[in-house]
C-alpha cells in the first residue's frame, strides 16, 4: 500500500485500468478473441509511441527544442502578434509531424521557458500548446494514433490522407488561431501574474531562472524584448537528434516505411548519440511506462463496453448516412464520447458503427475524437500528459477556463472541419 501511495495519481489510473481491462478477459465479460483483436491492432501504435516519446525526450535534452524556441522568439522582433502566428505554427508543425503527445510531452515546457523570456503570461502559451496538440492533428497519420488507425479503414497513404484532410485540418487552426487570440493572446488577457512563489517541481524553478536572466518585460502593448541567441550545451548531440528526427519525418512523407519502424531507427540514432556522449542522460525513465499501460487498459475496458450495448448505441446515433448530416453526426458523436471516456477507444469503437463503405462518415468520427477532446482534462492523453506538466511547472490554469473555453473551440473548430470535409468532397 506505502508504494501505491507514492505513485503518481496518473499511475495509479493507469495500472487501474489495465487491471480492470485483464479482470474483465479473465472474467469472460471480454472475449478473449475480442482482445486480443484489439491489442494486435494497437501493438504497432504502442511501439510507435514508446519510441518516439523517447526520442523526443532526448531531443528535448539536446536543446533542439529551446534553440528553436529561442529562434522564434526573435523572429517575432519584439512584435506579440507576430510572436502569436509564429507560436501557433511551431505548435502545429510539431503536432503534424511529430504527434500530438510529443507536444503535450516537450513543447509545453519549451512554450512555458519562452512566457519567462518574453514577458508574457505562461497561460496563452500553455493553452497554444494543448489546443493545437488537439486540433492540428488531422493532417498525417503520425500526427494522431486515431489517424493511423483511420489511414489503415480508409486505405490511404500519408500523402493521400492529407490530400483529403488538408482543408478540415486548415479550417481547425483557423478556429483555434481565433479562440486563442479572444481568449487568451489579445491586449489585456497575456499579462504576467506578478511573480510569487513558484509550483513546487523542478520546472517550475526553470520558470523562475529563465524569468531571472535579464529583463524581458514588454516594451509597449504590442512589444518584447527580444531574447539572446540560446547555443546548445553539446553542439554534438544537438546535430545527431536534430538529424535523427530530420531522418524521421522524411521516412514517414516519402518512404514507404512503418511508422513504429521509422520511430525507433531514429529514436536509437538519438541513443547512440548520448551513449557516447553523456550515458547518464540514458535512464528507463525515459520510457513513458504509464502511457504503455493506460493504453491497453482503456482499450480493454471500452471493448468491454462496446460488447455489452456501446456498438448498438453508437451505431443508432452515428447512424448509416454518409451524406452531410451523416457527416455532422459521426463527428459529434466523436467529440461527445471522446470527452466523457476518451478519444483513443472511442474512435476505435466508433469506427465498427460506421458502415465499412463510408469513408467520409469515417473521417468526420475522426475530426470529432482529434479535435473535440479539448473539454475535459481527460478526453485525450496529450490533454492528461499536459495537464500533469503544467501543474510540475507551477502554472495553474483553472479547470472551470478550461473546459468552458474548451467547449467554445470544440463546437466551433469540429463544425468548420466538417464543413470543410464536405465541401472539398
Amino acid at each position: 500500500m506505502s508504494v501505491l501511495r507514492r505513485l503518481h495519481v496518473l499511475d495509479r489510473v493507469a495500472i487501474a485500468l489495465l487491471a480492470t481491462g485483464l479482470l474483465c478477459v479473465a472474467t469472460g465479460w471480454l472475449p478473449a478473441a475480442d482482445a486480443g483483436d484489439a491489442m494486435g491492432r494497437i501493438a504497432p501504435l504502442l511501439a510507435f509511441l514508446g519510441t518516439v516519446i523517447v526520442l523526443a525526450e532526448l531531443t528535448s535534452r539536446a536543446e533542439v527544442f529551446d534553440v528553436v524556441a529561442a529562434r522564434v522568439a526573435r523572429a517575432g522582433r519584439g512584435s506579440y502578434p507576430l510572436l502569436f502566428l509564429l507560436c501557433v505554427a511551431f505548435a502545429s508543425v510539431t503536432t503534424v509531424s511529430l504527434n500530438l503527445d510529443t507536444t503535450a510531452v516537450l513543447l509545453t515546457p519549451v512554450m512555458l521557458a519562452l512566457a519567462g523570456r518574453v514577458g508574457i503570461a505562461a497561460v496563452p502559451l500553455a493553452m497554444t500548446t494543448v489546443w493545437l496538440a488537439n486540433t492540428a492533428s488531422l493532417l498525417l497519420p503520425v500526427s494522431n494514433l486515431t489517424n493511423l488507425l483511420a489511414a489503415d479503414r480508409v486505405a490511404l497513404s500519408s500523402l493521400g490522407l492529407a490530400g483529403r484532410m488538408w482543408a478540415p485540418q486548415l479550417a481547425a487552426i483557423a478556429v483555434t488561431m481565433a479562440c486563442l487570440w479572444g481568449f487568451f493572446w489579445r491586449r489585456g488577457r497575456r499579462t504576467p501574474a506578478p511573480r510569487g512563489r513558484p509550483g513546487g517541481g523542478p520546472g517550475a524553478a526553470r520558470v523562475e531562472e529563465v524569468r531571472a536572466e535579464g529583463p524581458r518585460a514588454a516594451e509597449g502593448a504590442d512589444r518584447y524584448l527580444p531574447p539572446g541567441v540560446h547555443r546548445p550545451a553539446d553542439p554534438v548531440v544537438f546535430r545527431a537528434c536534430a538529424l535523427a528526427c530530420a531522418g524521421f519525418l522524411l521516412a514517414i512523407l516519402v518512404a514507404d516505411v512503418e511508422l513504429w519502424m521509422a520511430s525507433a531507427t531514429a529514436a536509437a540514432v538519438a541513443v547512440v548519440a548520448f551513449a557516447a556522449r553523456e550515458p547518464k542522460a540514458l535512464r528507463w525513465s525515459l520510457v513513458p511506462w504509464r502511457l504503455l499501460v493506460m493504453v491497453p487498459g482503456m482499450f480493454l475496458v471500452v471493448e468491454t463496453v462496446n460488447a455489452h450495448g456501446l456498438h448498438q448505441m453508437l451505431s443508432s446515433t452515428v447512424g448509416h448516412d454518409g451524406g452531410t448530416l451523416g457527416l455532422f453526426r459521426a463527428a459529434a458523436v466523436g467529440a461527445g464520447l471522446s470527452n466523457v471516456l476518451n478519444n483513443l477507444p472511442v474512435y476505435l469503437a466508433g469506427e465498427g458503427a460506421v458502415p465499412v463503405g463510408n469513408h467520409d462518415q469515417l473521417l468526420a468520427l475522426l475530426i470529432g475524437t482529434n479535435a473535440g477532446p479539448v473539454i475535459t482534462p481527460w478526453a485525450s492523453l496529450a490533454t492528461l500528459l499536459w495537464y500533469e506538466r503544467c501543474v510540475a511547472y507551477g502554472v495553474r490554469v483553472p479547470v472551470a477556463r478550461l473546459m468552458g473555453t474548451g467547449a467554445v473551440l470544440a463546437v466551433s473548430a469540429v463544425a468548420a472541419s466538417v464543413t470543410a470535409l464536405a465541401l472539398t468532397r
